[in-house]
């Protein structure tokens, strides 16, 4: 899967180095990812949780950082939506935010 906004990610865990390693292992599954649903993406990882039919929410660095990521399935493409922290995330609507 192609990922999108993965620059944005990057200098968040320049911030933030304790998401760091988290988020590329993310991106590396990611990348390797060919899903064609949010239950395929949501069974690749233990802690994800559906937002919508094609949003899904990860917790990063044992749930201190909160990701969520749009798909586009068919064109196999993951677009990277938010990045903070728990507390930001609570913040936030999962299902309408768009960060970048």
């Amino acid at each position: 899967m192609r990922i999108i906004a993965w620059r944005n990610l990057a200098a968040y865990a320049r911030d933030h180095p304790r998401a760091d390693t988290a988020l590329n292992r993310w991106a590396v599954a990611t990348y390797n990812g060919e899903w064609r649903s949010t239950a395929e993406v949501v069974a690749a990882f233990s802690t994800a949780k559906t937002v919508s039919r094609d949003r899904v929410r990860f917790e990063i660095d044992g749930g201190n950082f909160r990701l969520i990521v749009a798909y586009n399935f068919r064109r196999q493409i993951a677009f990277v939506k938010f990045i903070g922290t728990h507390d930001d995330y609570d913040r936030v609507d999962a299902a309408t935010v768009e960060m970048f």
